[in-house]
């Protein structure tokens, strides 16, 4: 083989490592978070910020469910340069979350302090979370969330295209169904 078709083939198995039900269960909260009158707040650090926004932008414009991401840059710095960064997402969670809200945290190690802070602040505001992560099966943060997804990769670029592949189809699957009805 070569490297494209070993690459392909690696987030290939990857991706039809997770669960339909598990998918589905995140679309179920994300519905009933928006039946709620609730927001989704999706946070990741580095290329898991940018599938959070990506996230963001197709759950409101496409999916039309309210959607937000606490990682734009005046947010980030100030809460960063205030609480330090790893309390950045946790004290952003405090002030902006409302209690029927869901949190979507994307980590590819899964053990950034400022997420499992997040997991922590979101847990005591009584909210429901779901994780992603990859790199070591049982990291910390893959054991905070109603559901929790792991992909089975130490590679950034492995991990980060099958959180994004698996949430994006979430999105699709959710526009898919409203079409439906």
């Amino acid at each position: 083989m070569t490297y494209f078709e070993d690459y392909f083939n690696d987030i290939r198995l990857m991706c039809n490592d997770v669960s339909v039900s598990e998918l589905t269960k995140i679309s179920e909260l994300i519905e009933i978070t928006k039946d709620r009158k609730g927001k989704i707040i999706v946070l990741g650090n580095g290329g898991s910020s940018a599938i959070s926004s990506h996230c963001v932008v197709d759950l409101t414009k496409a999916a039309g469910i309210r959607a937000v991401t606490l990682s734009d840059a005046a947010t980030l710095t100030c809460f960063g340069n205030d609480y330090g960064f790893e309390h950045c997402y946790s004290r952003a969670i405090e002030f902006y979350a409302d209690s029927p809200d869901l949190v979507i945290l994307i980590s590819s190690s899964g053990e950034s302090k400022n997420m499992l802070n997040a997991a922590h602040a979101a847990r005591s505001l009584g909210l429901t979370v779901v994780t992603l992560t990859g790199f070591k099966k049982n990291n910390s943060l893959s054991v905070m969330g109603d559901v929790n997804l792991w992909a089975n990769s130490k590679s950034y670029n492995h991990v980060e295209t099958v959180h994004q592949t698996w949430m994006l189809s979430v999105i699709d699957y959710m526009i898919s169904q409203k079409a439906v009805l």
